[in-house]
């Protein structure tokens, strides 16, 4: 036997009364039961933000360069002290 179609509103119409009376009555419980979007890690939305964003990523890809420069004149640095000590040692 069919149930008339007005069942099924009414009975999705009173689940949804019954919702919001319950999330009057017990906020937090609610609160606690209410599925949440998980927080996103930093690295992950600095990672997003450099694919969606071209300013930023230019901003982010000139910093990235300069600190590669920078590392690698300082490994160059630290080779030519291990193979030719500075002068003032040479003369010691």
């Amino acid at each position: 036997m069919k149930l008339p179609l007005c069942v099924p509103v009414r009975l999705a119409l009173a689940a949804g009364a019954a919702e919001v009376r319950l999330r009057q009555l017990f906020p937090r419980i609610m609160w606690a039961l209410t599925p949440s979007s998980p927080e996103r890690d930093e690295p992950f939305a600095e990672m997003q933000r450099i694919e969606s964003d071209p300013e930023y990523r230019a901003l982010f890809l000139a910093g990235l360069d300069a600190a590669i420069v920078q590392n690698a004149e300082a490994a160059v640095d630290e080779l030519r002290n291990a193979i030719r000590p500075d002068t003032e040692e040479r003369a010691a």
